[in-house]
């Protein structure tokens, strides 16, 4: 399970390198989110472009991530492919993240 992270300003952007995070992918995804947003922005954007399968393990991971950030942190998802976006809306997990559907509609969106 391949991140990248970089920085822009007071957001950090997360791309996820894999076309799934599942069960068998999930506790690794876990453990390298801990690693790279650790210290991080106020703001963390996972980009999940390349992601075109996700299962409840791999949502379950992301809610994870999110709460390892703690309170003073946002986790805004961008990127979301078709499929994936319909996991978190049947989920209604669009109620809890922001989706954007591209990284730069997530970078240029208010950071309210």
């Amino acid at each position: 399970m391949a991140l990248t992270s970089t920085t822009n300003d007071a957001t950090q952007i997360i791309k996820v390198h894999c076309d799934r995070i599942d069960a068998a992918m999930a506790i690794q995804f876990k453990e390298n989110m801990r690693g790279e947003a650790e210290g991080g922005a106020p703001r963390v954007v996972l980009d999940l472009t390349n992601v075109e399968f996700i299962d409840s393990s791999g949502l379950g991971a992301i809610v994870a991530s999110m709460k390892q950030l703690g309170s003073d942190r946002r986790l805004d998802l961008a990127g979301l492919q078709p499929f994936v976006e319909k996991v978190f809306r049947l989920t209604r997990m669009d109620t809890v993240f922001k989706l954007y559907p591209t990284l730069d509609d997530a970078l240029s969106a208010a950071t309210d």
